[in-house]
């Protein structure tokens, strides 16, 4: 067994004393950068922190992700740094593997698969997957959380309080305490694979007519609190359709838009992690939804108060404006900052308000998607005192700038206004409210 499958208080304290080096070092330099004059060679000491984190399982390596969308969330060398943990962590062994199926389903659990592949298909941050076929002969998919991650997830959401009330010191512009608290609260859930079983039944029934996109189904009596088994979507990493056409790529990303705002604007639901590794393709380029830890489930006013921002825009209403980024809960509003927040605003929703087809952006950028704007809207925001996000905010924007930079990636000319509107359309708030109330109750899972 290697060190990375070490369960125990030693091999727990190793990895929090690493953890913990690597996040005090960033404490002390930004400190001195800030308070002493010292110059941090920020790239360099980037690059360190994201080998010192690389190699660790568990939430921070998910936390480093989620950070590395969220514009401003921390300086932008860090971001560049980040956003290169993808989830391919070595996978735990077969002895890991077989105590912790033993714990979930008992000893004989072998015997309730007819087979299952001693290797993991993938490893992740909070769990690894390995393909199986059940008795009845279908392609599974078992999703094994590694040990202890509930303490994993407190511990390193301490580390994570410690970097935002740093940078926080450091550049006041945005207050992160609602995005540090969004964040434990999807994480806390992403730990509950019965919650996440729940979810998938929510997605099945929301995207039940959209042949473009496909949802695995779950096998309840191979799932526990611990072990989601579904079945297997086959398909191939997003980046093997470089070499499609046009139209393949086209057909692409409107299969994604799809995914994730058909459940949004019809029962106000966002999944909150637009991560490559999220979602396979299929030949036809329609999309394997794979994983649902992580969803925001929203009020209806709030799914209207997006429709009220983009019609706000289009008819250059600022008190429409105003009441949308209230209704999202944005408070103290004075003019320089709803101007300054109309920048974003008008960054996000350029290509819906465009009747033609075009790409996502049309200038050249570097970096993450959005970055320059984000970056002058922090900017206007520093001068005029800053703001705090409201949590509701935290996972929806990171959703539209994920899949800006997939559709960035993609090279896709489609009409996004059309598209738009075909969802949006007659929306009407109790409707929503409705629709809401049956999935969320067809899935078993709490209204909000």
């Amino acid at each position: 067994m290697g060190a990375e499958d070490d369960d125990s208080l030693t091999g727990r304290v190793r990895r929090y004393t690493r953890v913990g080096t690597a996040v005090g070092g960033l404490a002390a330099r930004l400190a001195g950068e800030r308070y002493l004059g010292l110059k941090l060679d920020r790239g360099a000491h980037a690059a360190e922190l994201r080998r010192a984190l690389g190699g660790l399982k568990g939430p921070l390596m998910k936390v480093a992700q989620i950070l590395s969308t969220i514009p401003e969330a921390l300086p932008q060398e860090y971001v560049s740094e980040l956003a290169q943990l993808q989830a391919n962590a070595p996978a735990m062994g077969w002895p890991f593997v077989k105590r912790r199926m033993a714990a979930e389903l008992g000893p004989q659990w072998q015997a309730r698969y007819r087979s299952f592949e001693r290797e993991a298909a993938a490893a992740a941050s909070l769990g690894q997957v390995h393909r199986a076929t059940g008795h009845d002969g279908r392609l599974l998919a078992a999703k094994l959380q590694y040990p202890d991650m509930a303490s994993a997830v407190e511990a390193d959401l301490r580390q994570l309080r410690l970097i935002f009330a740093l940078y926080h010191r450091y550049d006041p512009t945005i207050d992160p305490r609602n995005v540090l608290l969004e964040i434990g609260d999807r994480l806390r859930e992403e730990l509950d694979y019965r919650l996440e079983a729940r979810h998938i039944r929510l997605y099945r029934h929301m995207l039940a007519k959209e042949a473009g996109v496909q949802v695995p189904d779950v096998v309840e009596e191979l799932t526990t609190g611990r072990l989601l088994t579904m079945t297997w979507l086959s398909g191939e990493p997003l980046l093997s359709c470089r070499a499609d056409s046009q139209e393949l790529r086209n057909r692409l990303a409107h299969n994604l838009f799809r995914a994730w705002y058909v459940p949004f604007y019809d029962y106000g639901v966002i999944h909150g992690d637009p991560h490559l590794g999220n979602y396979s393709i299929r030949p036809d380029r329609s999309v394997n939804l794979l994983d649902f830890g992580c969803l925001r489930i929203f009020p209806a006013k709030f799914v209207a108060g997006v429709i009220d921002l983009y019609n706000a825009l289009e008819r250059g209403d600022e008190a429409l404006a105003v009441h949308a980024y209230e209704t999202w809960g944005f408070t103290g509003l004075t003019k320089e900052v709803i101007e300054t927040l109309n920048l974003w605003a008008a960054f996000v929703y350029a290509p819906l308000l465009e009747d033609r087809p075009r790409q996502i952006q049309e200038h050249e950028s570097t970096g993450v998607y959005g970055r320059e704007v984000a970056e002058k809207v922090a900017r206007q925001l520093r001068e005029r005192g800053g703001i705090t996000p409201p949590r509701e905010f935290v996972f929806m924007d990171r959703a539209a700038v994920g899949l800006g930079g997939v559709f960035l990636h993609l090279k896709a000319e489609i009409n996004w206004h059309r598209l738009f509107h075909e969802l949006v359309e007659g929306f009407d708030i109790k409707a929503l409210e409705r629709r809401q109330a049956r999935a969320l109750k067809a899935a078993g899972i709490g209204a909000t």
